[in-house]
């Protein structure tokens, strides 16, 4: 903000004659360049302060700055009565509702940082360091004054009171805005009300949509009447009409209906279909139960799911499941019910032509300029390599164990033998394709840090033996500043292809039991380009039935049978 100055006595006289006034005229502060033309039939209380260019009409402002090229206009109230921090440190009772994992969030959250803290609970010193951290952090942020940044636009809104709003921020038509940060370019539009939040830079809320205790991150969507409590959402989730109680909502978070509901989970990559629902309460120790949809999830029309239960990333959740099922070490997965019970299909989403156009559509729609949620969009990674990997050892497990029978029965969920088969060949065939992705893409690391478990840290695939150490270094003070914890995350990431190579070729060298050669390395990346080619053959053939003249009934309904219906239907559908 520029350099200000008491108004003078004849700035004083001008702002009267138009229809403003001041609490105390003294206590108001202007740019050098001040004109009183820039305020006309406003209100003045506390301390005020008012930019170069900026404009106020219409309003009253009590205990604000308000920043150069700002507009303030038509606002019924905007002030600051006390000490705040602007939301850094509320603490939001994501994932369980009962609080056990609550988050403090801060206007720098990262997904990643958000995940140590509310999932790593068996490790409360390194989670009692990110809370300490977070609530200096709010310290250092804190003012008995709010503010309006640079090229800001208020207009319209009936209520604001404790909220710090970013440069370039748009506020229109919000019933109320309490205690929290607007980000630099994020729009916040008609009837929002807002309590304890933050809204990252670029998110857009709008539409009627309600907030309470909510982290809203970068390139974010909340509208149409969205109402959201004790909720992270990150990079890129889009949720209108529907509700979200104690969620963390990893990147491309997708819930679109009215009659939808996501309760107590952590959910990414997501897609909610209409009605989709979900319980967390037994009437037994009351909403203390969780639920964890990974990367990829979906849940078809009227979905529900009792809690606490998981299922393993890309599973299609189609009808009701209430036997607490755990198929997390079995992705790409259908999971339906069927005769009251849920029947669980291995392996089957690696056919769809859904799962590729999934893959390639997030990378395509990434909105965000920051970029401080770190996000792998490759789809042949070691996260899902080691997962697909655990649930061949699960299903031929239960072959062994009975050869001959019809049905098996895994974590409350009923596999069919023609299934179990089905899944262990798609299973090691991504597997193959996988391993030869790595290999071709990447080259071994100086440290082999690549080797071990990897996990999905909201968004980003990491070795678990990485997020281990950093719950160390948290513990012992190695890493004391927020900052440190997204530098880790971002280094790591910066190697991704390198570590994704370490633990391919140390898959390779477990299956062949001795080093590989470089020309069995060769011909591993080979025989997953062929894999990788019939994999598509396989989704585009599944595509092509999902556009098929089969599926044109209702196009052209004035010719149903001649080219004019087809016509219709292709250039309807793009095809």
């Amino acid at each position: 903000m520029c350099k200000l100055r008491d108004i003078t006595a004849d700035e004083r006289r001008a702002l009267q004659a138009g229809g403003s006034t001041a609490e105390c005229w003294d206590t108001i502060r202007v740019s050098e360049d001040f004109s009183p033309q820039q305020v006309s039939r406003s209100r003045f209380e506390g301390r005020v302060e008012i930019g170069s260019r900026a404009v106020i009409v219409d309003s009253c402002v009590a205990d604000y700055r308000i920043g150069d090229c700002a507009v303030v206009e038509s606002v019924g109230r905007m002030e600051c009565r006390r000490r705040t921090a602007f939301g850094n440190g509320v603490r939001v009772s994501t994932i369980n509702e009962n609080g056990g994992r609550a988050v403090a969030i801060y206007d720098r959250l990262s997904a990643q940082t958000a995940y140590l803290a509310a999932v790593c609970r068996h490790r409360r010193e390194a989670v009692g360091a990110i809370e300490r951290m977070v609530d200096a952090y709010a310290e250092s942020r804190a003012d008995d004054m709010g503010s309006v940044g640079e090229g800001a636009r208020i207009s319209g809104v009936k209520f604001i009171r404790e909220v710090r709003i970013g440069s370039r921020a748009t506020v229109e038509g919000a019933s109320w805005l309490v205690e929290g940060t607007v980000g630099d370019d994020a729009y916040v539009g008609v009837d929002v009300k807002a309590e304890e939040f933050i809204f990252d830079a670029g998110s857009h809320v709008g539409g009627g949509a309600t907030v309470e205790r909510c982290f809203v991150g970068e390139a974010c969507i909340l509208d149409k009447g969205f109402t959201a409590a004790d909720s992270l959402f990150f990079a890129n989730s889009h949720c209108e009409n529907g509700e979200a109680a104690a969620i963390f909502a990893g990147p491309y978070t997708v819930s679109h209906h009215k009659s939808s509901l996501l309760i107590a989970g952590i959910f990414s990559f997501f897609n909610a279909g209409s009605g989709s629902n979900q319980s967390n309460h037994l009437f037994k120790s009351g909403a203390v139960h969780q639920s964890v949809h990974p990367r990829g999830c979906k849940f078809g029309s009227g979905a529900y799911i009792m809690s606490p239960a998981i299922e393993g990333p890309f599973t299609v959740v189609i009808g009701h499941h209430s036997r607490h099922h755990d198929t997390h070490d079995m992705p790409f997965s259908y999971l339906i019910e069927s005769d009251n019970t849920s029947m669980l299909m291995p392996g089957l989403n690696l056919t769809s032509y859904g799962t590729v156009r999934d893959v390639e559509k997030w990378r395509k729609r990434d909105r965000r300029k920051i970029c401080r949620d770190r996000i792998n969009f490759e789809e042949f990674n070691p996260f899902l390599t080691g997962k697909m990997a655990r649930g061949v050892d699960a299903l031929n497990s239960l072959r062994d164990g009975d050869p001959d029978a019809a049905l098996y029965h895994y974590n409350r969920t009923t596999i069919k033998s023609t299934m179990l088969a089905r899944g262990l060949k798609l299973y090691n065939r991504a597997i193959a394709a996988s391993l030869g992705e790595m290999l071709r893409a990447g080259s071994p690391s100086a440290d082999g840090a690549g080797r071990g478990e990897w996990i999905d840290v909201a968004g980003q695939y990491v070795t678990r033996a990485a997020v281990d150490a950093i719950l160390s270094d948290l513990e012992s003070g190695a890493i004391d500043r927020l900052e440190q914890v997204d530098e880790r995350f971002s280094a790591f990431a910066q190697d991704y292809t390198s570590y994704a190579y370490d633990y391919a070729y140390d898959f390779l060298y477990a299956l062949l039991g001795h080093q590989p050669s470089e020309q069995e390395v060769a011909e591993t990346v080979a025989a997953a380009e062929n894999i990788v080619r019939t994999m598509r053959e396989q989704t585009e053939a599944d595509r092509r039935r999902d556009c098929s003249d089969d599926m044109s009934i209702g196009y052209g309904y004035d010719y149903p049978s001649g080219e004019e219906r087809r016509a219709d239907y292709r250039n309807v559908r793009g095809l």
